[in-house]
């Protein structure tokens, strides 16, 4: 029995604090839960539902193949990894993406932070 135990925010460490608010908004369409510090700022869904992102100020740099990462589930895969570039995302080239098709593509954030966009069907 967990006696209630549940995540409540992911944390990332970033460089910026406003850059990455400003980008992390955008991309999953949420909003400061509080007035933002210079030094961290908890993001919540607008809509009440999933978990919350933080963002951390931090000095270390992501790791190339880091231990833990987001995957973001998408019906439309192709159209949120334009959109998701263009609000400041890169492609991370050097992934090594298994020879079969694939149904994720890996990304970073203005940080350098790894994340994948899944193709996940609705339903």
């Amino acid at each position: 029995m967990t006696r209630g135990l549940r995540i409540g925010s992911i944390v990332v460490n970033v460089s910026d604090v406003p850059r990455a608010m400003a980008f992390w908004t955008q991309a999953l369409g949420y909003e400061p839960r509080y007035e933002p510090e210079p030094d961290w700022v908890i993001l919540q869904p607008r809509d009440g539902g999933g978990p919350n992102l933080s963002l951390n100020l931090g000095e270390t740099r992501p790791e190339p193949f880091p231990h833990v990462h987001l995957d973001l589930y998408t019906p439309d895969q192709d159209s949120e990894v334009e959109r998701l570039l263009q609000l400041g995302a890169s492609r991370v080239e050097d992934w090594p993406y298994p020879e079969e098709p694939h149904d994720f593509v890996v990304l970073a954030d203005p940080d350098g932070n790894r994340f994948c966009v899944i193709d996940a069907p609705e339903g």
